[in-house]
């Protein structure tokens, strides 16, 4: 009869995880800054890889560093070859997700509970069911919900002009807000080429 060769777990050496780790530090300085510094409730990146990292130890080795600062590192998607992270500050995405307007516009698009971990995991199931970002996401970045409704009504035309999001109202503020976004991700580069760690560049909560 045919044999089953039962395939082993290989373990990676503690600094190997630690590696694996680190290598997520320049994502979260070149695409979180603004929410390092906490002029953002959160921030998106993805990240593309040969071989797939040990995910539950580096957000594991993160959330634990980032824990007295507020911040929170969980994985949203994951296929072969990608990954998708999302980085928030706790107590601004819980004040976010209980703004009156903010709960019955998320209430249309099913979202029942807005704890954060039960609004994350349905976050998590739209993504699926739409093969990439459904437009409420804009909400768990901190973009304005007039601008969230404005594209779903214009299907992503006719802003008045776009930078993090496509802007539909209050232009003179965005702009302020894009350029301050900017500038902390320039500065918190900079600050970390130079040997600042990512510890010392998180504003406490």
């Amino acid at each position: 009869g045919a044999s089953t060769t039962m395939k082993e777990k290989v373990y990676l050496p503690e600094a190997d995880y630690q590696k694996q780790a680190m290598s997520l530090e320049q994502y979260l300085i070149r695409h979180c800054a603004p929410t390092l510094a906490s002029l953002k409730t959160a921030n998106l990146f993805s990240c593309s890889f040969r071989e797939q990292p040990d995910f539950s130890y580096c957000i594991s080795y993160w959330n634990a560093r980032m824990k007295d600062k507020g911040i929170k590192v969980v994985l949203l998607q994951k296929k072969e070859h990608w990954a998708l992270f999302y980085v928030y500050r706790v107590s601004q995405l819980q004040r976010d997700l209980q703004k009156p307007d903010v709960a019955c516009f998320l209430e249309a698009y099913g979202y029942q509970s807005l704890e954060i971990d039960e609004a994350l995991n349905h976050l998590q199931q739209r993504i699926l069911e739409n093969d990439g970002f459904p437009h409420e996401i804009g909400i768990f970045l901190d973009y304005p919900l007039a601008d969230v409704i404005g594209f779903i009504e214009n299907q992503g035309c006719n802003c008045k002009c776009s930078g993090c999001w496509k802007v539909y109202q209050n232009e003179k503020d965005a702009l302020a807000t894009f350029d301050r976004y900017k500038k902390c991700t320039r500065i918190y580069t900079e600050l970390w080429m130079k040997g600042r760690s990512i510890s010392k560049l998180t504003v406490s909560a």
